[in-house]
This record gives C-alpha cells, structure tokens and sequence, in this order.
C-alpha cells in the first residue's frame, strides 16, 4: 500500500500534536482572543511547526548530527515555552493584564493588553500572529528527532514533501480543535478581567511547569 506511510504520518502527527508543549504553547497566545483570532493564532503555529520539521529533516538528511546535538532541539523548545509561561505568570501576580472593549459594526470586542493600566500604547501585546508562527517553528527543531525515527521505520527514502503535509495535516487537525475550544472558552467565560488574570495565571505556571519538565 503505498499510502500507508502517508497515513502513518497523519496518524504520528496527530499523536505528536497532544504533546503538552504545543497544547500550551497555543493557549499561552490565544487566551482571551476571539473566535477567528485563536483560529488563526493556531494555524500559524502548525504552518511554522510543519515547515521547520521539514527544513530541518532535511537538512539532518544530508549532514547526519549525533543524538547528543539533536537534543538541543528539545532544549530550545522548552526554555521558549518556560519563558513565555514565566512571563504570563508574572503579569498576573503582579496585576499587568489590562481588558477594554470596543465596538464594529455594532459587534462588541475584547481588547487586552500587558502592563500598567495607564500605559496603553506602551503596553499592547501585538504581533501574536508572527509570535505564533514563530514559536511553532522554534518547537518544531524539538520534534525532528521523532519524525526522522518514525520515517526510518516506515520508508528508506528521503524525507520528502509529501510526508511532511501528512504529518502537519495530523498536528493542524488537532490543534484546530483545541483551538476552537479555546474560544469558546474565551467568549463564554473569560470577559472579565479578573477571570482572564486567573486564567493567564493558570497557562503561564503550567507553561511553566511544562518547560521545566522537559529539561529534566
């Protein structure tokens, strides 16, 4: 069957996508968005997750590293999601997340924003987009190692394009509906500030719980 390492793929993928990294990594940048935002908050992640673990498949392919540099993969991935879980829990405990509201064509919006109260300009958390993506590329030097393994056990041939959209099929699939839950959360329970500081509280020490696992 020659589309049996394709779904094989799929399937690691989706398996790949529970990993409590990623799961966290979405939710430290989707908390309190709106339905649409958190959509497209998780897409970018998976876009960035899936073309780096191709990039760097294969390049591992053509200049073969040792396991003990590979590692370094996993490392960067929890110190970014220990940081930004660090971060989150600081601006909670010290009280730095801001909630306003705003209206288009007659359509009420939450507006967040970090810092003091009165430092609005300063203080708006921008870009989750390009943070996303970015971060989803970072992770996906951890997951190399994984894949190669699974495709070594599967095929004899180089990692080719193909196989990398089977597997980012399998992680999109499941982060898409992790993140439509996480916005049904956001508009359903999170519109208060106080329940946002708790929630953000909350992503940001098991984000941080998360990253200091993965380096033990």
């Amino acid at each position: 069957m020659a589309e049996f390492p394709f779904l094989l793929l799929f399937w690691y993928g989706v398996l790949h996508a529970f990993g409590p990294d990623h799961l966290m990594a979405i939710a430290d940048f989707s908390i309190g968005k709106d339905r649409l935002k958190t959509m497209a908050i998780t897409l970018a992640f998976a876009l960035g997750h899936g073309v780096s673990l191709f990039l760097f498949a294969k390049l591992l392919n053509s200049f073969p590293l040792t396991p003990r540099l590979l590692v370094w993969g996993d490392i960067i991935s929890a110190i970014a999601i220990g940081a930004i879980g660090l971060f989150l829990l600081f601006m909670a405990l010290t009280n730095r997340i801001n909630v306003g509201w705003h209206e288009h064509g007659g359509k009420r919006h939450i507006h967040i924003w970090f810092g003091r109260e009165h430092d609005h300009e300063k203080g708006e958390l921008g870009g989750p987009l390009a943070s996303a993506l970015t971060l989803g590329t970072l992770m996906g030097i951890g997951g190399v190692r994984g894949m190669l393994v699974t495709l070594s056990a599967i095929t004899h041939n180089a990692v080719n394009f193909w196989m990398v959209i089977s597997f980012t099929l399998g992680v999109m699939v499941v982060f898409l509906l992790f993140g439509l839950l996480l916005g049904l959360i956001n508009e359903h329970l999170l519109q208060t500030r106080e329940r946002l500081r708790i929630a953000f509280g909350i992503v940001g020490a098991t984000s941080l719980i998360v990253g200091g696992s993965m380096l033990m």
